[in-house]
């Protein structure tokens, strides 16, 4: 965490990151058009408890962030990015069938645990390959950049999933079937389009990123990015329960998507001028913004699951997830050393992989227990625990 001036004056951000930011963008229009119908999917058309869909999600998105150690350390390693890159979004596209011949739980938990594997393969390579293109200077702006784009595509893939089950009559499984094209179009764009840039050969062997004498290179600014990263993603549990939040406020079945599209149409606008700022200001400040700004979401959504409710509860989260996902990302890359920031993103990811899978689980059982309610309290409480850490520590 630093000061920046104002005055500072960012070069301009690399066409690599402009690729990988619409390589994320196609990607994530493929998944969310899946992923904004699946939680009324599984409990309207399989049947299945909100605890189920809370272990599902969680066990999938831990899984996601947990593989990304491993990819971060091998492409800290063997010193290449793209491949492993390709890799992981190559699982991701060939995944999507999976969704559209489910016939139960099972299924979805499969397709969406190696969905997953393949956003943690890509995940730790790609965020390194935007930290080697990039200089401090712009690094905040880069990472805002690929964010915004990255939720464009989870905004407009929710909105044509809309369109399509008004068209379709409801029929889910087409509408996932379309979603294969724009990931197989997201695997062409890299394969053909990156290019990863030389990196200088360091003097004498590599050690292996994961031992001890490796470990020992990541100073303690970093591991207090890995604690606060753990703790936020303890307080905020899978966006699957925002959908079922909003289904339950009464929201239509094609409708359903739009949870999805409001928050990220504010992520998407917002990610962007944020990451400029963070450029600008303490990161502190700028997190404690976005903690505040989720407390907020938490807090409108545990009152009431009426959908004038539920839209400001999804404004302020939105608003936090562009506070804080690019703000981290250029934190964890800012603290980590140049030839280990795989394995630093990846580390990162494995706290966070933990608390998403608790956050998760948890949710889904106060949800089914003690009502919708309860599950937005408890995410208040931990964010509220998290600003508190926040504000007592010193840098």
């Amino acid at each position: 965490m630093r000061d920046v001036t104002a005055s500072t004056i960012s070069p301009r951000i690399p066409r690599t990151v402009w690729l990988l930011g619409l390589v994320s963008m196609l990607m994530d229009m493929s998944s969310e058009m899946i992923h904004s119908l699946l939680p009324v999917f599984m409990t309207v058309v399989l049947g299945v408890s909100a605890t189920t869909v809370g272990i599902i999600e969680g066990v999938a998105e831990a899984t996601a962030l947990i593989v990304k150690v491993f990819s971060g350390v091998l492409s800290d390693y063997v010193g290449k990015r793209k491949w492993l890159t390709v890799l992981g979004y190559g699982l991701g596209a060939l995944t999507k069938p999976l969704f559209a011949i489910a016939t139960g739980a099972g299924w979805i938990l499969g397709a969406r645990f190696l969905d997953r594997i393949g956003k943690g393969i890509r995940g730790a390579p790609r965020d390194a390959l935007i930290a080697d293109v990039t200089v401090p200077a712009n690094r905040g702006a880069a990472f805002g950049l690929r964010q915004s784009l990255d939720t464009v595509g989870a905004f407009v893939g929710p909105l044509v999933a809309m369109g399509l089950m008004l068209l379709w009559a409801n029929d889910f499984r087409a509408v996932f079937w379309v979603a294969v094209i724009p990931g197989m179009l997201a695997v062409a764009m890299l394969v053909f389009g990156v290019k990863e840039p030389q990196r200088h050969a360091s003097s004498g062997p590599r050690a292996f990123p994961i031992s001890r004498a490796a470990l020992r290179q990541l100073p303690a600014a970093y591991w207090w990015v890995v604690a606060a990263g753990s703790a936020l993603t303890l307080a905020r549990f899978s966006e699957a329960f925002l959908v079922l939040r909003a289904q339950q406020g009464g929201l239509a079945l094609a409708l359903v998507p739009l949870v999805l599209v409001w928050m990220n149409v504010v992520y998407a606008a917002c990610a962007y001028p944020l990451g400029i700022l963070a450029d600008r200001m303490r990161h502190r400040t700028l997190l404690m913004i976005g903690i505040v700004s989720l407390i907020a979401a938490d807090l409108l959504l545990a009152a009431s699951g009426s959908l004038p409710w539920v839209a400001g509860g999804l404004l302020f989260w939105g608003l936090h997830m562009a506070a804080t996902q690019g703000l981290l990302a250029a934190m964890v890359a800012d603290a980590a050393p140049a030839d280990l920031r795989g394995t630093a993103f990846g580390l990162f990811n494995l706290g966070s992989g933990l608390a998403m899978l608790a956050a998760s689980v948890l949710a889904g059982l106060l949800w089914d227990r003690l009502g919708p309610a309860a599950t937005f309290q408890a995410g208040a409480v931990f964010a509220g625990i998290a600003l508190l850490l926040l504000m007592v520590y010193r840098e």
